[in-house]
């Protein structure tokens, strides 16, 4: 097997600007796709990290039938009790409840309509990074007769400004419209124009007040320690509380759990594609190669070299050679991936605000996971084998009589 080796690795050589050409051409194909991919999960973990830091947390509890329906009248019941539960909770970090209703917001000039979320500032902000993307104002300050926080774009649709009023109307418990003037505490953009059209903050009190006249919450969003026990507290909440909905990330959002299911296959299919591209390439260095050594391979199987060992000879010739360029190329990819993943790979200048609009950062951290890593190395070996098998079969069925006659 020692022989084998050394004279495959010496065949490899033989001609070192044809075997330079497609080593070369596997380190660029195995850098690109690493690369791409490697910016598809980071800006993939971004996101879905921003949404749950954000807005979604890890879970949240509601009436049954609240996501649904939304009727006011749907709140959760035993709030006190869920309050005492998550307390107690060694894996629970924070929680904040939310009264939630939808309504219109009217300024002057226009009206829209939006989803009023009224939250407690101190365990929000314990909670979630909402508060961050505060860029004007302050956040739902007390000293304000009903204060409330807009997103930027809406205020430039309805014309307004830190400071300026607006009236939000809503339905009550009894499904009787309620009206009440709010006074722009604070302006906030999220780089999401949807959401920031549609959503604005006020304080829970003055919302429950006016929708109950007592407080009440239809929504308690928590973050834990730990993600991965989100689906544990969810199955323990639900088994607890026989009178509420508890749900973790992935369940309360269907698009990020689309996308983590697709990121984890990306790296998969488009190092499939490039190691079919390059599988041809392969395959005719392998044919040439057997071409140009038909003597020499007649002369090895006249003097008992078995065809066994020819075609496992030409097999590691394949491997080998495609084996270093993978190699040279995962590594050339994985120190390109530890810059941007500590500087960031930044898109500004390729539409990276467009991306922005829809959630996605500009500046990105690519990710590439060890596991990855082995896939790939899988896909190279089997690609190597694969390419190897038609020209090894055209050299074991050589004659090596009339092939040394010649």
């Amino acid at each position: 097997m020692k022989t084998l080796l050394t004279i495959s690795w010496r065949n490899i050589w033989r001609h070192p600007g044809r075997s330079g050409v497609l080593i070369g051409a596997i380190i660029a194909g195995m850098w690109a796709g690493i690369l791409v991919s490697a910016w598809i999960n980071g800006m993939i973990e971004q996101r879905v990290n921003r949404v749950i830091q954000e807005e979604l947390t890890h879970l949240q509890i509601h009436h049954p039938e609240f996501l649904t329906e939304r009727e006011p009248a749907m709140f959760i019941e035993p709030h006190e009790e869920i309050f005492s539960f998550l307390d107690e909770d060694q894996r629970v970090k924070s929680y904040t409840a939310r009264t939630l209703v939808d309504g219109i917001v009217q300024s002057p000039q226009t009206a829209s309509g939006v989803t009023i979320s009224g939250i407690d500032p101190q365990s929000e902000r314990e909670t979630t990074t909402f508060h961050e993307n505060l860029v004007e104002g302050e956040y739902l300050n007390s000293n304000i007769n009903n204060p409330v926080l807009i997103g930027r774009k809406l205020a430039e649709r309805l014309n307004v400004e830190q400071g300026n009023r607006l009236v939000l109307s809503f339905q009550d418990l009894e499904s009787d419209l309620t009206s009440a003037a709010f006074v722009i505490s604070g302006i906030f953009y999220t780089g999401m124009p949807a959401f920031d059209e549609r959503k604005v903050y006020v304080l829970s009190e003055d919302l429950s007040r006016m929708v109950a006249g007592e407080p009440v919450y239809h929504e308690i969003a928590v973050m834990l320690h730990d993600i991965a026990n989100s689906e544990e507290v969810v199955s323990e909440l639900n088994e607890a509380f026989g009178t509420i909905k508890a749900e973790n990330w992935i369940e309360l959002s269907p698009e990020l759990r689309l996308m983590t299911g697709a990121g984890e296959s990306y790296m998969f299919y488009i190092m499939l594609v490039i190691m079919f591209a390059l599988a041809f390439g392969i395959l005719n260095t392998m044919l040439m190669a057997i071409f140009e050594r038909m003597h020499e391979l007649g002369m090895l199987m006249a003097i008992g070299m078995s065809r066994v060992r020819i075609f496992v000879m030409i097999m590691i010739e394949s491997v080998a050679l495609t084996l270093t360029g993978a190699v040279a190329g995962m590594l050339v990819a994985h120190f390109t991936v530890r810059y941007f993943a500590e500087y960031g790979l930044d898109l500004t200048v390729f539409g990276g605000d467009t991306m922005a609009e829809w959630g996605y950062d500009a500046i990105v951290y690519p990710i590439v996971s060890m596991e990855e890593y082995i896939t790939v190395t899988i896909l190279v070996i089997v690609t190597a084998i694969l390419s190897a098998v038609y020209p090894a079969i055209k050299a074991i069925r050589l004659n090596p009589a009339s092939i040394v006659m010649e």
